[in-house]
């Protein structure tokens, strides 16, 4: 892929539409987390330090088209000035967009009203898309969260202006190019998380790429039944029995490695710090559940990560959100920070429920790269082109 960065953008003097994903969660008025907003920073500071003004676009909830004033961008205003060290003046419509007042034009940072409030947006309606071109100079797509959505801000607009990357869609594609594009073999994936259906085209796509895969969680069930062995009370997709042996088939056909649990952590019910023993994979009794990969299955993954350079996560080994069913994930992570720390890996991992179990495992520092994009990494790792994305290959 080839796409122009803010490097190769004269931005002196400019309006730069800049689409960046602040959707960040708010209670009460005000924003708990500033992970995204804080993500954007270095693209907004680089364009205020070469002379040009941005313009942000962003989206906020889901409004479907019309003005719902308790999803209005407002409420961002105070975590996002700061953030970056600047007055944010909020534009409130695209006519006030379209004729600036001399005190918004002085302004350092604008920041255009939720676009989601404009039908135009999520259709993206190409009259919408160049209504929104004709309010700058260039384009900058600093929400590779939002590239996997062929909006009029994320993908319509690429089409009638320069446009580049920022520095946040840059590191991102980046850091993917590294783990599937050109990846140092060999490649391992560790894909977890409770269903296969919701991971069918994902796996189908890695068994292609990859030379080892781990399936944990809930999904490693499915795999595990398919095989004629019991799971008990489990969560388990027996009706993707067939699907788990076809991906088996592939994978061996490919040559990908499968590694499923050899042992598992069993309890009778789904509890913190609910009695629990360590049984073979095959011996889990009738009543009771699979929560967790046991010791011998974390010591098979960490002698995969040490033949591994370059590792993709996505999903957690077992039901982590409660102890002691985070064991095997924690275990996995750390030993993936350690190698990713000193050098010997190149570590990529995306997904919600993924961000959240190394963050607990204190591992998520010492990745290579954590992407906090959701479905436009998972739709990345399952081979699909990102609309966002191919606008600015197209462009460049």
């Amino acid at each position: 892929m080839v796409w122009n960065t803010l490097d190769n953008m004269d931005l002196a003097g400019k309006r730069v539409l800049t689409r960046v994903d602040i959707n960040v969660p708010v209670e009460n008025g005000v924003v708990t987390d500033t992970t995204r907003i804080d993500r954007i920073v270095p693209t907004v500071r680089d364009i205020l330090a070469r002379g040009g003004k941005p313009m942000l676009i962003a989206h906020f909830g889901r409004p479907k088209g019309k003005v719902v004033l308790d999803l209005s961008l407002r409420v961002v205003l105070p975590a996002l000035e700061q953030a970056l060290g600047h007055k944010v003046r909020l534009i409130e419509t695209l006519e006030g967009a379209e004729n600036l007042t001399d005190e918004a034009k002085a302004a350092d940072v604008l920041l255009l009203e939720n676009i989601r409030f404009n039908p135009g947006e999520q259709a993206n309606d190409p009259e919408f898309a160049k209504r929104l071109a004709d309010l700058g100079d260039i384009y900058c797509n600093d929400a590779f969260s939002a590239a996997h959505r062929a909006h009029a801000s994320t993908e319509g607009v690429a089409h009638d202006m320069p446009a580049c990357a920022g520095r946040l869609m840059q590191a991102e594609l980046e850091a993917l190019e590294a783990a599937l594009g050109t990846p140092k073999r060999p490649v391992m994936a560790v894909v977890g998380g409770a269903k296969v259906s919701t991971k069918l085209d994902l796996l189908g796509n890695l068994v292609d790429q990859v030379n080892c895969l781990v399936i944990g969680g809930g999904m490693a069930n499915t795999f595990l039944a398919a095989q004629g062995l019991n799971v008990g009370k489990s969560l388990c997709e027996h009706d993707l029995a067939d699907t788990a042996r076809e991906i088996m088939r592939k994978a061996g056909a490919a040559g990908c490695e499968i590694i499923l649990p050899a042992d598992v952590i069993v309890a009778h019910e789904f509890k913190a710090n609910a009695p629990y023993e360590t049984l073979p994979a095959h011996a889990c009794p009738d009543d009771q559940m699979i929560l967790d990969a046991g010791p011998q299955s974390v010591a098979r993954i960490s002698t995969a990560l040490e033949n591994a350079n370059t590792l993709i996560w996505n999903g957690p080994l077992g039901a982590f959100e409660i102890k002691p069913f985070d064991t095997a994930t924690n275990a996995a992570a750390r030993h993936a920070a350690r190698l990713s720390r000193e050098g010997k890996l190149i570590s990529v991992a995306g997904g919600g429920d993924t961000v959240a179990a190394l963050n607990q495992a204190g591992a998520a520092d010492d990745f290579t790269y954590i992407s906090t994009a959701g479905g436009a990494f998972l739709e990345w790792m399952e081979g699909k082109p990102l609309p966002g994305v191919a606008a600015l290959t197209a462009n460049a």
